[in-house]
């Protein structure tokens, strides 16, 4: 009766349903002793009483350091189930481990991996650690690096690049990609790119790997050679070559090579913005939760976040 009472007054001012339970459960426990206290001293048990209450506490505080754990993971689910550093759906980093939430315990938070795999953190573990909360912000800025060669025009390549990344429907226009010279390398002239896409309703995996493969495609076509590390000679227009035996033979001069990296590149049938194996652009969350609805763990508890 007292629990329900308690239950009924809290439901009335604490919003967060573990927190009201937390405050019946202690009410009630608290009504108990006193009244079981009292109902000694009217009897005339005043010594049994005081035994009692002082057996009681230190019953209470041995049982305290036995069950510490689990004692502060449930202090840690509360204050997460009121704080709400995360909800169900998004995608988070605690401890080393990334995955969508799905949903929270007093036990402990439970996370299904981009791999299908569920893995469950206790939640003294989530409170204390850092948390990555990547669904928070929307945005989310990608990189990558591509190397052209010396002979190359840098200014040409960037804006190639450019023209890649602004056609592309992913690439958020604001802020505005950067293509940016980073480095001299051994045989390249390293250029680091740098654009934001939204992760709501993209995935970051997809729209990197169809970027790069059309960007790939652009300075191809242009003309624009990307050489590996392992020091390659690029020769752009040929190397004349005469035989020894024949001295005298006049030396052919290499013919003239005209440049495509003048003409845009924008008709190209094959370029698509997505490719089979890339799939579509959207992001994985609707699909991990699908193939990991099923779950025997998450069939079990109750949830304590939205």
């Amino acid at each position: 009766m007292t629990a329900r009472i308690s239950g009924y007054l809290a439901n009335r001012r604490v919003e967060n349903t573990l927190l009201r339970q937390v405050i019946a459960n202690v009410f009630a426990v608290m009504v108990f002793i006193i009244g079981f206290y009292i109902a000694l001293r009217v009897s005339g048990l005043t010594r049994l009483a005081v035994t009692l209450l002082g057996g009681t506490g230190l019953v209470g505080l041995a049982l305290g350091f036995a069950f510490r754990d689990i004692a502060e993971n449930y202090l840690s689910s509360i204050l997460i189930s009121i704080n709400h550093p995360f909800r169900v759906g998004d995608l988070i980093e605690v401890d080393g481990a990334k995955g969508f939430v799905r949903k929270v315990t007093t036990r402990g938070t439970v996370l299904n991996t981009l791999e299908g795999n569920q893995i469950q953190i206790p939640n003294s573990t989530v409170y204390k650690s850092k948390i990555l909360n990547f669904t928070a912000t929307p945005l989310l800025r990608l990189t990558f690096a591509v190397g052209i060669g010396f002979e190359d025009a840098i200014s040409d390549a960037q804006e190639l690049i450019m023209q890649t990344l602004l056609k592309h429907e992913a690439v958020i226009k604001d802020p505005a990609p950067l293509v940016l010279v980073d480095a001299l390398g051994a045989a390249t002239v390293n250029l680091k790119t740098y654009y934001w896409i939204d992760q709501s309703t993209h995935s970051g995996l997809k729209v990197s790997s169809s970027v790069i493969r059309q960007v790939k495609e652009t300075l191809a076509e242009a003309g624009v050679s990307m050489p590996d590390e392992a020091r390659e000679l690029v020769f752009p227009h040929g190397v004349p070559a005469r035989m020894i035996e024949d001295s005298n033979a006049p030396i052919a001069k290499p013919e003239e090579v005209s440049s495509p990296k003048a003409q845009v590149i924008s008709n190209r049938s094959k370029d698509k913005t997505m490719t089979q194996g890339e799939g579509n652009l959207s992001n994985e969350q609707d699909e991990v939760m699908r193939v990991t609805g099923g779950d025997a763990t998450i069939a079990g508890g109750e949830n304590l976040i939205e």
